[in-house]
């Protein structure tokens, strides 16, 4: 009832057991701004809509448990991702769609019983960019001397969907093919539906004009046409451009270079356009007219430049430079001993090269010179300098010294410059002495195997020792495997790799090795480090809860996916802080707890630590008596109507979660609220015997005001206390509709006392094959995909026969204590019909009243062929008590009489619209009075006239 401050609360309670869970059913529906929707071959419809609209599809589903809905696309040619992950929600939105966006959607529900459901629809993006004129022409040989043939060609093409359609005018003259003689249109084969070409054959006078090329696409979702106009003239040429640059063009860095290109040619004007290889110009470049600056130029900015002229007309003009930004880096060098003796040492009568290598910029201005101790040093017969072969190894000298002398220590420069300068010179200086050695690489004993903790940093070690001293390189030995920074070797100059938070998956060997440069040219030496990563076992569930009842046996189980050292674990069982049970795992994965019968005091967290000695990992058990949560059934039809202007009621149903896990249900708790308030109405639901999985539970709430919404909030209650709570919201609605899409047929039922059945079906699916003269070829909608009921009239079916459909009950609440309603409520009954065929027979609507058993009321009726159309009935009904529909069909007298019916609606309050007058409706005498004296004074008027 409706206390002083406007809440709500219950006035009584009826709870009802049903079995009721359902798979899954999807349904796609649109909105937005659609161009038309159409069927593609009985199996997917077909969305059409403007680019730049707005996509909106929204994903109706039945089905109990609530299913959960995720969206998806697939294009056309490839598997496309909506925004790089799917949609869980009901309505996919895409604002200002793009071409790139249409393709197949598909919406996907799924709440555990049996296969999910899915539906898809495709998305078809119309557009029409703007056309655009090439110009081509060609000149024939000569034929007997006398004249050239001078062909010209315009090819017009646009970027459309759906394919676009050519239309050519020369001036004000349309052009077709066979119009003119001089004058051939055709679409190239290989380009069919995509361009539109205009041959004009031996140009003549009159062929110099304005053509204006328009694309349509027949002005689908409103988009117009689209135009372009090319002027042919005696002048019409293709572009020439000129490029006042040298080329290659070298410069120094932070030097300013200047591109200049014009145009010396063509008609029309051509515009011109500045490229660079296959990336974009620099940030930092300015573009004005014809001219490209690149102000402070760097080596990042160096490359091919290419200045474009484009008219349409031929061929694009282009003329390219290369802009080459001196540089020197990466100066390396290396010592090659004697290769005549066996070992690598440097030692006196024997001969020594060494060679110098940089990275020049352009390379053929690279020079060396060679310095010993500071002073310059010139090539001779046992000091030989040489430039190596640029293909073996670019940028490159060499300084061969043939049998060493004891003056010939010291230190030796090499020093590489450019031939123009303005670079900075990179010098690299090799000593040679009697201390000059190869390298050679050992590994600290306590240094492998090298021991750590995940987390830990650590340093894999390898001393090198020789003169000079190279670059050592890390690399993974065990596997071909990247480093940390991403290479497949890191260098180091000390011969230490440091791992920071090291993890699990960095165990292994690692390998050291001398470079071949900064150091001895000799065969490279090389060590192997293993790293062992100690790491505590990693268990499952990590965390996982497990609802039970009083008295009943349970099992917990620990299991170790990984761990190092993984040998001997120890594992300890404890219930919050007492502890249960120890114990070892020797050739065991997994340890388990056994619970004979759960008393009050074995509820709580239950943990398993399984440990080694780098630590250990958890098993966490939550044992609870809670009940799980109450999942509301969103399939409800039947709302409570009441004979009170202001107020409404409302059948809430629901089926519970797994009810035997834990102790039985004693009741639920039930709160209620209106939306935007903050305090809650609660009372006790009590509940008299088990619940079992999949019952529907009803509960009529009533006195809700119209047109409020309510939250509404139910808990289950058990000996261990509240469970787990659910919320929904409840919202006025005092229509009843059903259009049949799904199984369930909005709960209508069959009678099975009379003949035969009201049978569901679509057009798309529906044998027409020996009954093709009746029956609808559509749902009311209009789509072949829609559902909709009908009798099926061909054999066995006799002459009279009948099938009877019956609505859901709905209830009017009492107000006095006899059970009936003071006043009779009014409401409309409304339904879409089908009636063709030669051999129709009767519809019949009736009103069957649960206080009048046995007694149904006729209210409207129909007979005969109606033609190949749906037609819509509605009648107002008074009933006094709680109610059906029901609605009767009658076999004619052959088998074209199929009779179908759609789009069933219940509303209160009186019809908006009278019944058209070829119905006859048997429900208010009044109306049958209205439109008796209607036709009276028709009749009059008539006789008046005359």
């Amino acid at each position: 009832m409706v206390n002083k401050y406007g809440s709500i609360w219950v006035e009584k309670f009826n709870l009802k057991y049903a079995k009721w869970q359902s798979p899954p059913n999807v349904r796609i529906i649109h909105s937005g701004h659609a161009c038309n929707i159409e069927e593609e071959r009985y199996t997917e419809r077909v969305y059409t809509i403007r680019e730049g609209e707005t996509l909106k599809l929204t994903c109706l589903v039945l089905g109990h448990p609530r299913p959960q809905i995720r969206w998806t696309k697939t294009a056309g040619s490839a598997t496309d991702r909506i925004q790089d992950s799917s949609v869980f929600n009901e309505t996919l939105r895409i604002t200002r769609i793009q071409r790139h966006q249409g393709g197949r959607y598909y919406c996907k529900a799924e709440n555990g019983l049996g296969t999910p459901a899915i539906k898809s629809i495709r998305v078809d993006v119309y557009y029409l960019d703007d056309p655009v004129v090439t110009v081509h022409q060609s000149i024939g040989e000569a034929k007997e001397q006398f004249y050239y043939e001078r062909t010209v060609f315009l090819r017009c093409a646009a970027n459309s969907n759906p394919p676009v359609r050519y239309s050519w005018r020369r001036g004000r003259e349309f052009l077709s093919q066979g119009s003119d003689k001089g004058v051939e249109i055709y679409e190239p084969f290989f380009t069919q539906g995509e361009t539109k070409i205009l041959k004009l054959k031996n140009l003549r006078p009159q062929d110099y004009a304005n053509y204006t090329c328009t694309a349509s696409v027949r002005n689908v979702c409103g988009i117009p046409d689209k135009s372009v106009l090319f002027r042919l003239t005696n002048k019409t040429a293709s572009p020439t451009i000129k490029l006042l640059v040298e080329d290659p063009i070298v410069a120094n860095p932070g030097q300013t270079v200047i591109l200049v290109c014009i145009i010396s040619g063509g008609e029309p004007t051509p515009t011109l356009m500045w490229v660079r290889n296959t990336e974009e110009l620099p940030k930092k470049s300015i573009l004005k007219s014809e001219t490209l600056t690149i102000p402070a130029i760097s080596t990042e900015d160096a490359g091919v430049y290419s200045c474009v002229a484009s008219n349409n007309v031929g061929n694009p003009a282009k003329k390219s430079t290369n802009i080459v930004v001196r540089a020197l880096k990466k100066g390396r060098f290396w010592i090659t001993p004697d290769p005549y003796h066996n070992d690598d040492n440097i030692q006196i009568g024997r001969e020594v090269k060494i060679s110098c290598q940089v990275e020049a910029t352009p390379p053929e201005e690279l020079m060396f010179s060679w310095l010993k101790n500071g002073r310059p040093l010139r090539s001779s017969e046992r000091m030989v300098i040489t430039q190596t072969d640029p293909d073996v190894a670019p940028g490159a000298t060499n300084l061969d010294i043939i049998d060493l002398k004891f003056t010939d220590f010291g230190t030796y420069t090499c020093v590489a410059s450019l031939k123009n300068g303005g670079i900075p010179e990179i010098s690299i200086d090799v000593n040679i002495s009697s201390t000059t050695v190869p390298p050679n690489l050992t590994v600290p004993r306590e240094k492998s195997p090298l021991v750590t903790q995940e987390g830990d940093t650590v340093d894999l070690q390898c001393l090198v020792s020789g003169k000079p001293k190279p670059i050592i390189l890390w690399s993974r030995a065990d596997k071909e495997a990247p480093m940390l920074d991403g290479n497949m070797q890191t260098e180091s100059y000390d011969g230490v790799l440091r791992i920071v938070n090291v993890s699990r998956e960095m165990a292994g060997t690692y390998r050291c090795q001398t470079s071949q440069y900064n150091g001895f040219n000799v065969k490279p030496r090389e060590a192997i480090v293993e790293l062992i990563v100690l790491y505590p076992p990693t268990v499952e569930p990590v965390y996982t809860e497990i609802r039970q009842g009083l008295g009943r046996p349970f099992s917990l189980s620990c299991r170790v996916l990984r761990a190092h050292p993984s040998k001997v674990l120890d594992y300890e069982w404890k219930l919050g802080t007492r502890l249960l049970t120890v114990g070892q795992l020797d050739t065991r994965d997994e340890t388990e707890y056994h619970v004979r019968a759960l008393n009050r005091e074995g509820y709580g967290a239950y943990t398993c630590d399984i440990k080694n000695e780098a630590g250990a990992g958890r098993c966490t058990f939550l044992v609870t008596g809670k009940a799980y949560a109450p999942e509301f059934y969103y399939d409800t039809y039947s709302i409570l109507w009441q004979n009170k202007p202001r107020v409404y009621g409302f059948k809430l149903q629901w089926t519970q979660m797994n009810p035997n896990a834990v102790d039985r249900i004693m009741a639920y708790r039930l709160g209620i609220k209106q939306t935007g308030h903050q305090r809650w109405w609660e009372q006790e639901i009590p509940t008299e015997d088990n619940i079992q999985k999949g019952e529907l539970l009803t509960y009529n709430l009533t006195e809700l005001i119209k047109p409020e919404a309510y939250q509404v909030r139910l808990t289950p209650i058990t000996r261990f206390g509240e469970g787990d709570s659910t919320e929904r919201i409840i919202r006025y609605s005092g229509k009843f509709h059903c259009a049949f899409e799904e199984d369930t047929i909005c709960m209508f039922t069959q009678d099975k006392t009379e003949e035969f059945d009201w049978t569901r079906h679509s057009a798309a699916t529906r044998d027409t094959k020996y009954t093709p003269n009746t029956g609808p070829s559509s749902d009311r909608t209009g789509s072949k995909q829609g559902f909709y009921m009908y009798i099926e009239t061909s054999r066995p079916r006799l002459e009279g026969d009948k099938a009877r459909l019956l609505t859901p009950s709905f209830n009017l609440a009492p107000k006095n204590p006899y059970g009936n309603v003071v006043t009779n409520p009014t409401y409309c009954f409304s339904f879409f019909y089908h009636m063709y065929g030669k051999h129709i027979g009767t519809l019949n609507v009736y009103l069957r009243q649960k206080s009048q058993t046995g007694q149904d009321t006729s209210v409207w009726t129909l007979s005969g062929n109606q033609g190949d159309r749906w037609r819509q009935a509605r009648v107002n009904i008074n009933p006094t008590s709680s109610f059906q529909m029901v609605l009767e069909g009658i076999r004619g007298t052959g088998i074209e009489g199929d009779i179908a019916v759609d789009d069933v609606t219940i509303e209160e309050g009186e019809c908006r619209d009278p019944p058209p007058s070829n119905i006859r409706s048997l429900a208010s005498p009044t109306a049958m009075h209205i439109w008796q004296l209607c036709l009276t004074l028709l009749l009059v008027l008539v006789g008046l006239r005359r």
